[in-house]
Formats: C-alpha cells, structure tokens, sequence
C-alpha cells in the first residue's frame, strides 16, 4: 500500500504524515459538491440542462425515496441530511476509479463520521417527535406488566441493534470500496488493460449501489424513528 500512497496526486500538495488521504480526499470532494451547487444556482434555468438536469434527476429521485419511506412533513425536513450523504459518497466512491486518487470512503474514519450523525439525527427526531414515547420502539408490540420480562429483552435486543447500526453502515462502505480498490491494483498487474477495463465499469456500478444502499438505509433508520409505534 505505501507503493499506491507515493503514486496519489495529492502528495505532491499534502503529505500524507501531516492530513491522511481519506481528509484530503473528503475535503476536495466538498469543494467539488460546494462548487458544482454555486455553479448552477448563478445559471438556474426553467428549462434544466447539463449539469443542472444531472443534478436534478439526482435529487428528485433522492426526494422520491425519502417522501416514500419517511413521508412527506419529515420527509422535506430530513432530505437535505439524506441527499448529501448520498452525493457525497457517491462522488468520493467514484473518485476512486481515478488514476491518482482515492476514495475516502475506502476508510472507516470517513465513513463513522457520516454513520454516527445519522445515528444521532435519528434518535433525534425521535425523541422529538414523540418525546417520552419514544421508548415504546424499545420495547416490543406487548407492553403491559405480565409482559415485563419480554419487554426488558425486547429493549435489550433493540438497544443492541440500533449501536450496531453505525457500525455496520460504516464497515459495509468500508468493505465494499476497499475490496473494489485491491481488486483493481491486482488485476492491474496481471493485465493492466482488459480484465480492469471491465472491473472498472463494474466499480462504476459498485460505487452508485453502496451510496443509494448508504442513503437507503439512512433513510429507513429515521422513518423507524419518526413513525409511530405499534
């Protein structure tokens, strides 16, 4: 890997003792993200084109997704949350298939600090839209004293699965686009030119189904949470 860390273009910039690649890496895909939305808010058009209409198509499909399963009130108020998540993996994933560069995402520090907000943001709203209430996802369709035992394993159970939840969000994403970036670098030295051309498109497909699956699952967690209980 320190072969790879030497052939990255933004070493030339930072090194990567003093800021890692996956914060170099994470902030320029930032400043694309920032750049492209003041790009087209200067030049919106009635009638979308280019960039605009790409972008567009993106975020009413990600605004489908969230009405469907979130609903619409809290569904417009946690899309900007669920929208950025997805365009931002997106382009760290394919950013990776650049020669040069690499996908922030490839570590598992980039992807916790995307996995534990949407852990928060989903007790979150939560807690805020049904207050004291809330507990009631903890505890089971059974809630009544005779049931008591059930509902202590019920919550116990639960309270394992919602910690487990950044952890998987953040080792599925982690696993995903690492195995596709070794995948790469070792069919590149046994045919550097067939066999990555197609793994590439592959990564391509790879790299939009593990951001929708990201956003997908993000999505879900704070529909669970905002829902009512039964």
């Amino acid at each position: 890997m320190e072969a790879l860390h030497e052939a990255l273009l933004i070493d030339v910039l930072v090194k990567p003792e003093v800021i890692p690649h996956n914060v170099t890496h994470a902030f320029l895909v930032s400043i694309i993200l920032i750049l492209i939305a003041f790009a087209i808010r200067s030049s919106l058009s009635l009638v979308p084109k280019g960039v605009q209409n790409f972008i567009e198509v993106i975020t009413e499909a990600m605004l489908k997704l969230v009405e469907e399963n979130i609903g619409h009130h809290w569904g417009r108020t946690l899309f900007p949350l669920i929208c950025t998540i997805f365009m931002f993996i997106l382009l760290c994933n394919l950013m990776g298939l650049i020669p040069g560069f690499t996908a922030a995402t490839a570590n598992v520090n980039t992807n916790a600090a995307m996995a534990v907000p949407v852990f928060l943001a989903t007790h979150y709203y939560g807690i805020r839209v049904h207050g004291i209430k809330y507990i009631n996802h903890f505890l089971g369709p059974v809630r009544s004293i005779a049931a008591l035992p059930l509902m202590i394993l019920m919550f116990i159970v639960e309270f394992i699965g919602h910690i487990a939840r950044p952890l998987t969000l953040t080792v599925r994403l982690f696993g995903n686009m690492t195995a596709k970036h070794i995948l790469l670098l070792v069919l590149a030295v046994l045919a550097p030119w067939i066999i990555p051309t197609a793994i590439l498109a592959l990564g391509v497909l790879v790299s939009v189904v593990q951001a929708l699956v990201f956003a997908l699952l993000s999505t879900l967690y704070l529909a669970g949470a905002v829902e009512e209980a039964h």
